[in-house]
């Protein structure tokens, strides 16, 4: 009995291991490709105002754009790949809590008979006025 939790354990440990590298590991390989080209420059550029408002670097706009359109395991590996302090990795995170995985939980939120367009306001304004806020917040910690 023992021994057979064990072995089931082991087998569900690697399983969930091996699902979150196939996400993490291409999308950090990805960010990194992009911090060594000219790419993350632009993107910087064009996303600094923009992402100042919540106090973060313009480059976390891919981690908000990947974990928005993906998943939250994405949005980490893009994290992973940028330099980001503790506080803006816990700006994201707030945000990311709110409007994370939006396409499939969309899909699942209509299903249930929410209407998408109350859900995707509901669920994008919580996360930029949580972002607004606790980056303000960040300024004075």
């Amino acid at each position: 009995m023992l021994l057979s939790s064990i072995k089931t354990g082991i087998r569900k440990g690697i399983e969930t291991t091996w699902l979150l590298a196939k996400t993490i590991v291409p999308v950090y390989i990805f960010v990194t490709i992009l911090n060594n080209t000219p790419i993350i420059d632009w993107i910087t550029t064009l996303f600094e105002p923009l992402m100042g408002v919540f106090n973060l670097p313009g480059e976390a706009a891919i981690v908000l754009v990947v974990g928005n359109v993906l998943n939250l395991y994405a949005a980490i590996g893009a994290i992973k790949a940028i330099e980001l302090t503790a506080m803006q990795v816990t700006i994201l995170a707030i945000m990311l809590s709110f409007s994370h995985s939006l396409l499939v939980e969309t899909a699942v939120t209509r299903k249930l008979g929410f209407k998408v367009s109350h859900a995707l306001i509901i669920r994008m304004g919580l996360a930029i006025i949580s972002g607004i806020i606790v980056g303000r917040m960040g300024v004075f910690l």
